[in-house]
């Protein structure tokens, strides 16, 4: 199996400006993100981000990193330049990871490319985890996926889906025992081709009203392979409590801070 693997890092961030560059037990979250995609099986790991620090700060780490536009629209379309910038054939296979997941386990990152790698009739792949709580099912901020009997995506929804109707027409409502109900973890696999495809594609009207790109690919006919996640991901890093649990997180185990 043969895989590269793109970082896409934005220096502005409404909820965590200069995101990336937070200092995690003496490293910047772009670096602890850089070094777990190492340990993956990928024969490359590039960073993409369009700010001159952020490529200062991944040199100086002796990384790789890819300067792109400012104005992609999303972090898909990063992607895809990345991918051009990197002379990548319609049919390689490149892993988004995101760059402010630190403690992402590079089992998934394997995982997700070898689902895809071995489903030929999907475009991308991506992994989910179960839902056990009724506070997580009826988040919004937590998108929920289902899946046919081949394992790929029908929807993604912030919505609580699917909905148990029987169990949730009893009060109090509680989660019904075997339920399938799936939280997605934001880690994709994509061919190339797709990418290329994606950038010349009109949003979808679901995609508007959901705020989710995912279902610009289902919109235009093309298939996501699901899988539920070989390992337990951590959450990634969107405020500064997620900050702070991370920094604790690593210092309770001075091992992963080296």
């Amino acid at each position: 199996m043969s895989f590269s693997i793109i970082i896409p890092a934005r220096y502005s961030s409404s909820r965590l400006p200069a995101k990336p560059l937070k200092d995690i037990a003496g490293k910047p979250m772009i670096q602890r993100v850089y070094e777990q995609a190492l340990l993956s099986e990928a024969d490359q790991v590039y960073v993409a981000t369009d700010d001159d620090r952020i490529v200062e700060v991944v040199q100086g780490f002796n990384g790789n990193v890819l300067l792109t536009d400012s104005g992609h629209p999303s972090g898909t379309d990063r992607l895809q330049q990345a991918a051009s910038l990197l002379g990548l054939g319609e049919e390689e296979i490149l892993v988004n990871v995101q760059g402010d997941e630190p403690l992402i386990p590079p089992s998934v990152i394997n995982q997700v490319a070898a689902n895809l790698s071995l489903h030929q009739a999907a475009s991308a792949a991506t992994l989910c985890e179960d839902i056990e709580s009724m506070a997580d099912f009826e988040n919004p901020n937590i998108v929920k996926v289902v899946s046919d009997s081949q394992s790929m995506a029908l929807y993604f929804s912030r919505a609580p889906i699917p909905w148990p109707r029987d169990a949730f027409a009893q009060k109090p409502r509680q989660m019904p025992e075997g339920h399938p109900c799936h939280r997605h973890i934001g880690i994709y696999a994509y061919r190339v081709g797709l990418l290329n495809q994606f950038v010349r594609w009109q949003a979808a009207p679901l995609e508007g009203v959901e705020s989710l790109e995912q279902l610009r690919i289902l919109h235009h006919g093309a298939k996501i392979h699901v899988a539920v996640a070989c390992d337990l991901v951590p959450g990634g890093v969107d405020t500064e409590e997620d900050l702070a649990k991370v920094r604790a997180r690593f210092a309770s185990n001075p091992a992963s801070a080296s």
